[in-house]
């Protein structure tokens, strides 16, 4: 009879005898009794085939047919077919992480062209291989600030992402940096600004006139820029620049994974975190990618290391630049207009009906003001309408954006009372 267990009880005791153990529950004697776990109720096992349809059963109970308004960091666009066909080819596939990237000119070659559609879309020098998402490249801009400068205070905009902000608290606690968000306290003993626009609240703002209230040369700008914005608003001249990859390609997925971009001046390539790939030639003097820096101390004297940050987001990025490069500067300029337009139609008819926007200078995300957030937001859920964020009980966060139907639109303003 064929035994499909990995181990028999008789090699299981033979295994436990060789270090003097009669069961498994001695392995765990020294444990405290506390934070044990008790038998987990997950039911009996079943076939493949039950299993296929409780899948199908639990997935059944998502609903996926309802108009979305939501954003605040990850919104809903359109992403052409091919992005997930080739990204998923089998050139792409591999046994291994892409951590050693170094084995494969394919994968090097496809974060080169990354990299260079970062650059080009936020007028930076240099851009790393991708970050693991948006909160890290943040923060991990805030610790790259600190070093340059030497300093160990840091401003961040109050209207900057929660969950960015929450991120970069907990690298500043670790590192004794001192984060503020009164902007007001710019000064010589500041290392870095770092603001988002759009905002969270989906406000632009107007980086030049923050830059004339940084009069200390050593004090360095971080933005957090909307990639897609990007294509329509001029990048604002900073030292850093950070944001989010998951509009560019990438879908919802129940929250990630998302990615994000890390780009900056050329003088500040080397106190950059992750890796960055180059192009250059081989020895027959043929074209060669390679990965050019890697600043991680598993490279390089732990005493000069960046950060520990040593791989990225290399599948999301690979599908960010399949997305750039099937839509193309005009595709996504497009992408960027039917946005914003739709945005404030949306906003056009919420205001008309007796709303209040708390800002009229947005792109494509707003802030609504309504007596009573959770009625509000679950008359528009009761017609299958995802109607945005709550802030608080007054105020609702609302994203449109270009895969939002005219009827969806209209059906928006008719249900919001």
């Amino acid at each position: 009879m064929i035994n499909f267990e990995a181990h028999t009880e008789e090699e299981r005791l033979e295994m436990l005898n060789s270090i003097g153990l009669q069961s498994c529950d001695e392995l765990y004697a020294s444990l405290p009794e506390g934070i044990k776990y008790a038998a987990l109720n997950i039911g009996s096992g079943l076939s493949e085939l039950d299993v296929t349809r409780e899948i199908k059963k639990l997935a059944s109970e998502n609903k996926t047919d309802y108009a979305c308004f939501l954003g605040g960091g990850a919104s809903k666009h359109f992403i052409p077919a091919c992005v997930s066909q080739i990204s998923s080819r089998f050139e792409f596939n591999t046994a291994y992480t892409p951590y050693q990237a170094e084995i494969s000119q394919g994968t090097l070659q496809s974060i080169y062209e990354y990299q260079s559609m970062i650059c080009n879309l936020t007028n930076m020098d240099v851009s790393n291989a991708s970050m693991y998402d948006t909160a890290t490249a943040c923060a991990e801009a805030v610790l790259m600030a600190v070093r340059v400068t030497g300093r160990n205070k840091v401003l961040v905009c109050k209207r900057v992402n929660p969950q960015y902000q929450a991120v970069i608290k907990t690298y500043a606690e670790a590192a004794d940096i001192v984060v503020s968000n009164d902007l007001s306290e710019i000064g010589s003993d500041v290392a870095c600004v770092l603001l988002q626009t759009p905002d969270y609240y989906g406000a632009i703002h107007n980086v030049e006139q923050l830059k004339e209230k940084i009069t200390d040369a050593k004090t360095m700008l971080i933005c957090c820029c909307d990639l897609i914005s990007l294509s329509v608003l001029e990048p604002p001249k900073c030292d850093v620049m950070v944001g989010n990859l998951q509009p560019a390609g990438n879908p919802l997925s129940f929250g990630g994974p998302y990615g994000a971009y890390f780009a900056c001046l050329d003088k500040y390539k080397r106190q950059m975190p992750g890796r960055v790939v180059g192009r250059t030639v081989d020895a027959d003097g043929n074209q060669a990618f390679c990965l050019t820096l890697q600043t991680r101390e598993q490279h390089i004297r732990r005493e000069k290391a960046t950060s520990n940050i040593c791989s990225n987001q290399a599948l999301v990025a690979l599908q960010t630049t399949v997305y750039l490069t099937v839509m193309g500067l005009k595709g996504l300029r497009q992408v960027a207009l039917l946005s914003a337009q739709k945005a404030h139609s949306l906003a056009g008819k919420l205001v008309d009906k007796g709303f209040e926007l708390q800002s009229k200078n947005f792109f494509n995300e707003f802030v609504l003001k309504v007596s009573n957030s959770d009625e509000f937001l679950a008359g528009l859920k009761e017609n299958k309408i995802l109607g945005g964020i709550k802030l608080d009980d007054n105020r609702v966060l609302v994203c449109v954006t270009e895969i939002n139907t005219d009827e969806e639109i209209d059906n928006y303003a008719y249900f919001a009372i």
